[in-house]
């Protein structure tokens, strides 16, 4: 029996005692499957056992027969989120490709679903911290690995991910690294201990050069954006950007000159059959919007939609676009619906930093939201390029940008509560000078009146 085979079925099937008592290590465990995809790594029984699943329904089960509250945690991003879910069940209903259709809505809604018991279970400081360190680390894995491959192969070959998985291709493991560096920042600004302040930022260097290695020119442009927002965002600037300034120019020199041939073909995409069949599938995708209100459905970009719709009906491509995927398979609602869950998303991300920013016991929720939304300027720059608009790694972001949201909404309440009320009225000499205006949010000596 193969050791890894081995090694693997003992911690999944090993934890689900602990699921059962303490639905969060479900969803910590669930992570680590969804990201790390230990199973893909070895080469017998394991690799195609449903252990994700098997997670899944444990943690449920434990969820459903927990005392704790069940409380969807209801912001502007739950809300449009749900209205996004049930918008892509209508959509399936008049899909082009039902059979199809329905066997990706199986998938997503199975992807959505644990996004929301996550919501409803991750709601503490330990368990969002250890859920980003467990996603960080799972995916860092594949990025300080596929760093060293770069390092010792010369840049000559790509860097892919898990074969089988949402990330098994050069593009999609690009684009969930670029996620994933600004996580390991968060963790690198969030632990005390020094020699895992220098693991991570090995890490993190790493997972750039991995990122550069994966040879996808999407995967190029969204780390560039990433990597401003990521100096922008961080505490301790001046050093971050020195690391930048020596790492990524140290990176681009070394990549053969194969790598720099097919990135200058960014200036040149009108030449690039590749580049040219994407802008034909984002044509597809808008005109096929316009004839039919519900979109085609998941799974809609196939050769028959192509000859209806596309300018160059035998130029057939995936949509290589979270915007054109969304806006081909479910219309213009369905494309508005998922930008403003990002542009919300977004928004919450400034708003908690505003609150967060000067309070000490705070820190840790100010550095959360500053590193989600340089993951999500990551995923918006790098998806303009790449078909993930149901990748799971984008959901449970928003889920802790959510959690976070609700801590910091309760801390203001808190200190709120704890302000001395206004005196409603002082008469002075039989007149009555009223005050009014918000109170500074912050700790005061004293809850009681003056």
């Amino acid at each position: 029996m193969p050791l890894r085979d081995l090694f693997v079925t003992v911690v999944v099937f090993g934890s689900l005692p602990f699921i059962l008592r303490q639905p969060e290590i479900g969803i910590l465990m669930w992570s680590w499957l969804g990201y790390m995809n230990p199973h893909k790594l070895s080469w017998g029984f394991a690799r195609d056992l449903p252990y994700a699943q098997i997670v899944a329904l444990t943690t449920i089960f434990s969820w459903l027969i927990s005392k704790e509250p069940k409380k969807i945690p209801w912001t502007a991003e739950t809300v449009l989120l749900l209205l996004f879910n049930l918008w892509m069940f209508v959509t399936t209903l008049f899909a082009m490709y039902p059979d199809l259709a329905w066997e990706q809505w199986n998938k997503v809604w199975k992807i959505q679903l644990m996004t929301f018991i996550s919501l409803m279970t991750m709601h503490n400081q330990w368990r969002i911290q250890t859920w980003v360190w467990v996603i960080a680390l799972s995916l860092g894995f594949y990025g300080f690995k596929g760093g060293i491959f770069t390092v010792t192969t010369g840049g000559a070959y790509a860097v892919y991910g898990p074969e089988g998985t949402f990330i098994g291709g050069n593009n999609e493991i690009g684009l969930a690294l670029i996620m994933t560096i600004p996580l390991l920042r968060y963790c690198q600004l969030t632990t005390d201990k020094f020699w895992a302040k220098r693991l991570l930022l090995v890490g993190m260097i790493l997972c750039l050069i991995a990122v550069v290695g994966t040879q996808s020119r999407g995967a190029f442009l969204g780390v560039a954006a990433m990597s401003l927002f990521l100096i922008r965002n961080s505490r301790k600037k001046w050093t971050l950007l020195l690391v930048m300034l020596i790492a990524l120019p140290s990176i681009y020199a070394f990549m053969p000159e194969s790598w720099h041939e097919r990135m200058d073909t960014i200036k040149t995409y009108e030449q690039d059959g590749s580049a040219m069949g994407r802008i034909n599938a984002w044509w597809m995708a808008y005109y096929l919007a316009k004839d039919r209100f519900f979109g085609g459905g998941f799974e809609c970009f196939r050769h028959p939609t192509f000859a209806m719709y596309a300018p160059d009906p035998g130029n057939v491509h995936d949509a290589h676009s979270i915007y054109f995927e969304v806006l081909g398979e479910h219309g213009f609602v369905g494309l508005a619906l998922f930008l403003a869950i990002g542009y919300s998303a977004w928004r919450s991300c400034k708003w908690i930093m505003r609150q967060t920013k000067r309070h000490e016991d705070l820190k840790w929720v100010y550095d959360l939201a500053s590193m989600l939304q340089v993951s999500l300027v990551g995923y918006a720059s790098a998806g303009a390029f790449l078909g993930l608009a149901y990748f799971d790694l984008y959901y449970n972001l928003l889920a802790l940008i959510v959690l976070a949201k609700v801590i910091t909404r309760q801390a203001v309440q808190e200190r709120l509560a704890k302000q001395p009320e206004p005196n409603k009225a002082i008469p002075v000499y039989g007149l009555s000078a009223r005050f009014s205006g918000a109170q500074p949010i912050g700790p005061t000596s004293s809850g009681r009146r003056s």
